[in-house]
Protein backbone atom coordinates (compact mmCIF):
# COMPACT_ATOMS: atom_id res chain seq x y z
CA UNK A 1 0.00 0.00 0.00
CA UNK A 2 0.99 3.38 -0.45
CA UNK A 3 1.18 4.39 3.51
CA UNK A 4 3.34 0.91 3.97
CA UNK A 5 5.83 2.28 1.02
CA UNK A 6 5.94 5.56 2.94
CA UNK A 7 6.68 4.06 6.22
CA UNK A 8 9.58 2.44 4.13
CA UNK A 9 10.93 5.12 2.31
CA UNK A 10 11.18 7.47 5.50
CA UNK A 11 13.16 4.64 7.27
CA UNK A 12 15.75 5.00 4.28
CA UNK A 13 15.62 8.60 3.76
CA UNK A 14 17.02 8.48 7.80
CA UNK A 15 19.14 6.09 7.50
CA UNK A 16 20.94 6.88 4.06
CA UNK A 17 20.75 10.71 4.27
CA UNK A 18 24.35 11.02 5.50
CA UNK A 19 25.59 9.26 2.93
CA UNK A 20 27.32 10.67 0.01
CA UNK A 21 26.80 8.45 -2.40
CA UNK A 22 22.68 9.10 -2.35
CA UNK A 23 22.58 10.63 -5.38
CA UNK A 24 18.37 10.12 -6.31
CA UNK A 25 15.53 8.82 -4.43
CA UNK A 26 12.53 6.75 -6.61
CA UNK A 27 9.22 7.22 -4.55
CA UNK A 28 7.47 4.55 -6.14
CA UNK A 29 7.47 2.46 -9.72
CA UNK A 30 5.43 2.07 -12.11
CA UNK A 31 1.92 3.48 -10.11
CA UNK A 32 -0.78 1.61 -12.10
CA UNK A 33 -3.85 3.50 -13.73
CA UNK A 34 -6.86 3.77 -13.29
CA UNK A 35 -6.43 1.96 -10.07
CA UNK A 36 -4.02 4.76 -8.36
CA UNK A 37 -5.77 8.05 -8.85
CA UNK A 38 -3.94 10.92 -10.01
CA UNK A 39 -5.04 12.73 -6.85
CA UNK A 40 -4.05 9.84 -4.19
CA UNK A 41 -0.54 9.83 -6.52
CA UNK A 42 0.27 13.32 -6.39
CA UNK A 43 -0.48 13.43 -2.00
CA UNK A 44 2.09 10.40 -2.21
CA UNK A 45 4.30 12.45 -4.01
CA UNK A 46 4.28 15.49 -2.07
CA UNK A 47 4.70 13.55 1.41
CA UNK A 48 7.56 11.51 -0.12
CA UNK A 49 8.65 14.63 -1.53
CA UNK A 50 8.97 16.11 1.93
CA UNK A 51 10.83 12.68 3.53
CA UNK A 52 13.23 12.91 1.53
CA UNK A 53 14.02 16.67 2.06
CA UNK A 54 13.80 16.42 5.34
CA UNK A 55 16.73 14.64 5.34
CA UNK A 56 18.34 15.79 2.37
CA UNK A 57 18.60 19.10 0.64
CA UNK A 58 20.33 18.29 -2.48
CA UNK A 59 19.45 14.20 -3.19
CA UNK A 60 17.25 14.44 -6.45
CA UNK A 61 13.31 13.13 -5.83
CA UNK A 62 12.62 10.75 -8.57
CA UNK A 63 8.31 9.96 -9.94
CA UNK A 64 6.84 7.79 -11.94
CA UNK A 65 4.60 8.26 -13.92
CA UNK A 66 1.09 6.39 -14.16
CA UNK A 67 1.38 3.45 -16.41
CA UNK A 68 -1.74 1.98 -18.09
CA UNK A 69 -2.25 -1.29 -20.12
CA UNK A 70 -2.34 -0.61 -24.10
CA UNK A 71 -4.39 -3.88 -24.75
CA UNK A 72 -8.02 -2.80 -22.48
CA UNK A 73 -7.84 -6.56 -21.55
CA UNK A 74 -4.83 -5.22 -19.01
CA UNK A 75 -2.72 -8.72 -20.44
CA UNK A 76 -0.33 -6.37 -22.94
CA UNK A 77 2.30 -4.48 -22.57
CA UNK A 78 1.83 -1.00 -20.33
CA UNK A 79 2.68 2.50 -21.81
CA UNK A 80 2.78 5.53 -19.49
CA UNK A 81 0.20 8.03 -19.61
CA UNK A 82 1.06 11.23 -19.82
CA UNK A 83 3.66 12.35 -17.57
CA UNK A 84 2.43 15.81 -18.10
CA UNK A 85 -0.37 15.26 -15.38
CA UNK A 86 2.50 15.43 -13.23
CA UNK A 87 3.89 18.85 -14.00
CA UNK A 88 1.45 21.32 -11.74
CA UNK A 89 3.01 19.17 -8.68
CA UNK A 90 6.55 18.97 -9.92
CA UNK A 91 6.57 22.53 -10.74
CA UNK A 92 7.34 24.09 -7.22
CA UNK A 93 9.24 20.99 -6.35
CA UNK A 94 12.88 21.76 -6.74
CA UNK A 95 15.01 18.85 -7.77
CA UNK A 96 11.99 16.65 -8.74
CA UNK A 97 12.52 13.88 -11.89
CA UNK A 98 9.44 12.45 -13.96
CA UNK A 99 10.38 8.91 -14.61
CA UNK A 100 8.92 7.09 -17.73
CA UNK A 101 9.26 3.82 -19.08
CA UNK A 102 10.07 3.25 -22.90
CA UNK A 103 9.39 -0.29 -23.79
CA UNK A 104 9.22 -0.70 -27.38
CA UNK A 105 8.79 -4.29 -28.47
CA UNK A 106 5.64 -4.75 -31.18
CA UNK A 107 5.24 -8.04 -32.31
CA UNK A 108 3.22 -6.66 -35.34
CA UNK A 109 6.27 -4.31 -36.72
CA UNK A 110 9.34 -5.70 -38.55
CA UNK A 111 12.87 -4.85 -37.23
CA UNK A 112 13.27 -1.29 -38.99
CA UNK A 113 9.12 -0.36 -38.04
CA UNK A 114 10.82 -0.61 -34.67
CA UNK A 115 13.72 1.15 -34.87
CA UNK A 116 11.44 4.08 -37.07
CA UNK A 117 8.89 3.84 -34.05
CA UNK A 118 11.12 5.27 -31.34
CA UNK A 119 12.98 7.85 -33.41
CA UNK A 120 10.07 9.06 -34.66
CA UNK A 121 7.30 8.28 -31.88
CA UNK A 122 9.53 8.15 -29.18
CA UNK A 123 11.66 11.04 -30.14
CA UNK A 124 7.78 13.13 -30.42
CA UNK A 125 6.66 12.06 -27.17
CA UNK A 126 10.49 12.91 -25.13
CA UNK A 127 10.50 16.30 -26.61
CA UNK A 128 6.87 16.98 -25.98
CA UNK A 129 7.67 16.70 -22.22
CA UNK A 130 11.14 17.85 -22.28
CA UNK A 131 10.37 22.10 -21.44
CA UNK A 132 12.96 24.67 -20.07
CA UNK A 133 11.04 25.40 -16.97
CA UNK A 134 9.82 21.92 -16.17
CA UNK A 135 10.75 18.44 -14.26
CA UNK A 136 13.94 16.70 -15.50
CA UNK A 137 12.71 13.78 -17.23
CA UNK A 138 14.48 9.99 -16.48
CA UNK A 139 14.18 7.22 -18.95
CA UNK A 140 14.01 4.84 -16.50
CA UNK A 141 13.36 1.45 -18.27
CA UNK A 142 14.39 0.44 -21.89
CA UNK A 143 15.67 -2.42 -23.24
CA UNK A 144 17.14 -3.34 -26.49
CA UNK A 145 14.72 -7.08 -27.09
CA UNK A 146 12.89 -7.25 -30.16
CA UNK A 147 10.01 -10.56 -30.95
CA UNK A 148 10.71 -10.81 -34.48
CA UNK A 149 12.43 -14.19 -34.95
CA UNK A 150 14.84 -13.18 -37.70
CA UNK A 151 16.26 -10.38 -35.81
CA UNK A 152 19.85 -10.00 -36.38
CA UNK A 153 22.55 -9.17 -33.81
CA UNK A 154 23.30 -6.16 -36.08
CA UNK A 155 19.26 -5.76 -36.16
CA UNK A 156 19.40 -5.45 -32.25
CA UNK A 157 22.90 -3.23 -32.37
CA UNK A 158 20.41 -0.80 -34.53
CA UNK A 159 17.70 -0.98 -32.20
CA UNK A 160 19.66 -0.34 -28.91
CA UNK A 161 21.61 2.67 -30.69
CA UNK A 162 18.33 4.14 -32.08
CA UNK A 163 16.97 3.96 -28.39
CA UNK A 164 20.48 5.25 -26.96
CA UNK A 165 20.78 8.55 -29.34
CA UNK A 166 16.63 9.47 -28.39
CA UNK A 167 16.94 8.60 -24.68
CA UNK A 168 20.20 10.32 -24.49
CA UNK A 169 18.40 13.57 -25.10
CA UNK A 170 16.75 12.74 -21.62
CA UNK A 171 17.73 15.51 -19.10
CA UNK A 172 18.17 13.16 -16.51
CA UNK A 173 19.44 10.93 -18.86
CA UNK A 174 18.38 6.97 -19.12
CA UNK A 175 18.35 3.72 -17.07
CA UNK A 176 18.30 -0.07 -18.73
CA UNK A 177 16.36 -2.93 -17.61
CA UNK A 178 18.48 -4.52 -15.91
CA UNK A 179 22.16 -4.45 -15.08
CA UNK A 180 22.45 -8.24 -14.63
CA UNK A 181 20.17 -10.83 -15.11
CA UNK A 182 19.77 -14.04 -13.12
CA UNK A 183 22.10 -16.95 -14.70
CA UNK A 184 21.46 -15.04 -17.84
CA UNK A 185 18.15 -15.57 -18.76
CA UNK A 186 16.60 -13.09 -21.17
CA UNK A 187 19.95 -12.03 -22.56
CA UNK A 188 18.65 -9.37 -23.97
CA UNK A 189 17.01 -7.32 -20.59
CA UNK A 190 20.93 -7.55 -19.61
CA UNK A 191 22.71 -4.67 -20.01
CA UNK A 192 26.11 -6.50 -18.53
CA UNK A 193 25.64 -9.25 -21.00
CA UNK A 194 24.60 -6.89 -23.85
CA UNK A 195 28.08 -4.81 -23.57
CA UNK A 196 30.20 -7.56 -23.05
CA UNK A 197 28.78 -9.19 -25.87
CA UNK A 198 28.77 -6.33 -28.56
CA UNK A 199 25.46 -5.51 -28.81
CA UNK A 200 25.50 -2.04 -26.85
CA UNK A 201 28.39 0.11 -26.68
CA UNK A 202 28.89 2.95 -24.12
Amino acid sequence: TLMKSFQILTTCNFRYASCPSLYAVELINEPLSPGVSLERLNKYYKAGYDAVRNHSPTAYVVMSSRIEPIDPSGLGPMDPRDPRELFPLTSDLNGSVIDVHYYNSNKSMTVQQNIDFVCTNRSAQLNQITTPDGPLIFVGEWVAELPVPEASKEDLQRFAKAQQEVYGNATFGWGYWTLKTLNNERKHWSLEWMIENGYIKL
